[in-house]
């Protein structure tokens, strides 16, 4: 059997049968099996990078449960990889990227040349940091075991992205029958994490019990643990209050206690509850700069905090723990259940405070501007009501702001670029998103990361599928600019100074794809029915210029409750 044809029959035995590509010349033999084989959707994007975000879209929408394949040919091409690639690396997402490579009788192997054949590169030092596994197949007998590391690696423990490098001659090349079928019928090698230890548990039991002011912390690392949903219905229906991260907050159902996001760009109540409280469960967050802020001697100041995590190296990293715990978080969801004896010293007034600056808190920080952000997507809130839906967001101010309203219902999540923080992440990813769940994507993104990979609206509107895309457009990148106006005296080079931007209405309607603008509060309400109602391409520009700051927001060296502008 042809190799390439062994390698279609192989992704599709095991589920993988979403391809984003961009075609070269080394990659052909590879498509081409994956068209004859007929078990695969193939979208072809228009930039590498792209196809990498709408892979890692699809295993986001799965919660981490299926991947799909990005390809890329060699040198450029495998290069327009390595963002994608970094992306879900940092954010825990499995996925598999396939590079072609030129023939093997033209690398350069020990040769002390750059280069040998054309467009060649060695991919695989690039991306070894930032892979669960990558390997150069030069042997087609090594092909299969080496797809087969591939996926278990990626699916093992701490989730994460594998390459597989393929020369285009070994794409040609012959593996026994026989040898394929044997491939196929061996089951993934996925590894899970290590038991949790009962010694840890126990002293964990100890603490809840005595704890007056519990609070509980869900990071990234929870949020595709199947049992959340329970625990957090748990933590619900004992009066137990809680809060997210950025990427915990992408899977969160907004309830009675859920007191919203920590961090530098987080609600006031959260942050409040995190220096307030008594004690601090942190699970599957690794306790980053933007989520404590700075001055980690102050961060939880009153508390003792417990941190699980899957992977020990995060463990007392930037925060020591009281008690650090090393466990994924269903497994651990699973073993620590929630019932009315765990917090019996609770105190009864602790939730009354935290509803009190819950309260005080949902004043509308931006009520001097024409459209303030809070009003707009608390609109997206009421006409989503009820209804499935992705928002996927990019990064800058409109991110933030997004993380800080977007009241999330069950079937509902969020999707961010967290560790990587990429700009022109959404678009594609929504594509991935859409096309694998069946229902509506809403892109919220700015005029400055919609630019990214604004060639994928072409990719929409060939698609046709149901993404709204929301331009926060305030003719500058405003996130960087604000860094500006504090540190630099209103300095604006590149951020407002020397940066333009197109009309996406316009642009959109290029591409084929219905366009309307608001620019005032009287147009923003039926603008957002209008999108909430769409059931294919759709894209909405925000006209906002003054919308350059994102309230609240901490100071470098100021405490996790000093946010600005400063409340009392």
């Amino acid at each position: 059997m042809k190799a390439s044809d062994a390698v279609a029959k192989f992704l599709a035995a095991h589920h993988v049968h979403y391809c984003f590509e961009l075609v070269g010349g080394m990659i052909t033999h590879l498509l081409d099996s994956l068209a004859q084989d007929g078990r695969f959707n193939i979208v072809s994007m228009h930039h590498e990078q792209s196809a990498a975000f709408a892979a890692e879209g699809v295993a986001r929408q799965a919660m981490g449960r299926r991947i799909a394949v990005a390809m890329g040919t060699s040198g450029p091409g495998a290069t327009n990889l390595i963002t994608g690639i970094g992306s879900c690396w940092f954010d825990s997402v499995p996925c598999l990227f396939i590079t072609g490579q030129v023939n093997t009788h033209e690398l350069k192997g020990e040769r002390g040349v750059r280069q040998q054949g054309f467009q060649e590169l060695d991919i695989i030092p690039m991306v070894a940091s930032i892979t669960k596994h990558a390997a150069q197949v030069t042997d087609p007998a090594r092909l299969l075991p080496e797809l087969h590391c591939a996926l278990s690696a990626a699916f093992s423990g701490r989730q994460g992205p594998a390459l597989i490098d393929i020369p285009n001659d070994v794409q040609r090349m012959d593996i026994p029958d026989a040898v394929v079928e044997e491939w196929l019928r061996k089951p993934l090698r996925t590894a899970g994490s290590a038991p949790v230890d009962e010694a840890a548990l126990g002293a964990l039991a100890e603490l809840c019990r005595t704890a007056r002011r519990p609070l509980i912390c869900l990071g990234g690392g929870a949020r595709w643990a199947a049992s959340m949903a329970d625990w957090v219905t748990a933590l619900e229906e004992n009066g137990i209050p809680y809060v997210s991260t950025l990427m915990g907050h992408e899977r969160v159902a907004a309830g009675a206690h859920y007191f919203n996001m920590v961090g530098s760009y987080g609600n006031r109540e959260a942050n409040w509850a995190v220096q307030n409280c008594d004690l601090l469960i942190a699970i599957g967050a690794r306790l980053d700069v933007r989520q404590t802020g700075a001055d980690i001697d102050d961060f939880a100041r009153s508390a003792r905090v417990v941190q699980i995590d899957i992977d020990p190296a995060q463990l007392n990293n930037r925060i020591h723990a009281d008690l650090s715990i090393r466990s994924d978080a269903e497994s651990f969801f699973r073993r620590f259940r929630i019932d009315g004896g765990t917090f019996r010293a609770k105190s009864s007034d602790w939730v009354a405070h935290l509803v009190a600056w819950k309260t005080r808190s949902a004043a509308d920080e931006y009520a001097d501007w024409e459209i303030s952000p809070s009003a707009l997507f608390g609109l997206l809130n009421e006409a989503m009501a009820g209804k499935p839906v992705d928002y996927v967001c990019d990064v800058g101010n409109h991110q933030m702001w997004a993380a800080q309203s977007l009241r999330l219902e069950k079937n509902q999540a969020a999707h961010y670029s967290g560790g990587m923080g990429a700009m022109g992440f959404a678009l594609p990813a929504a594509l991935g998103i859409a096309l694998s769940s069946g229902h509506k994507a809403i892109v919220i993104t700015g005029d400055g990361s919609l630019q990214i990979n604004i060639q994928e609206l072409d990719t929409l509107r060939r698609q046709q599928l149901d993404v709204a895309i929301i331009v926060l457009n305030n003719h500058s990148l405003g996130m960087v600019k604000n860094f500006q106006d504090m540190y630099f005296d209103g300095r604006n080079q590149s951020t407002r100074e020397g940066y333009s931007c197109p009309s996406f209405t316009d642009l959109a309607r290029a591409y084929g794809i219905g366009s309307l603008q608001v620019s005032n509060r009287a147009q923003l309400a039926k603008a957002v029915e209008k999108i909430a109602l769409a059931a294919g391409p759709v894209l909405l520009e925000v006209a906002m210029p003054y919308a350059t700051e994102c309230r609240p927001r901490l100071a470098f060296g100021k405490k996790l409750d000093e946010q600005f502008p400063f409340v009392e």
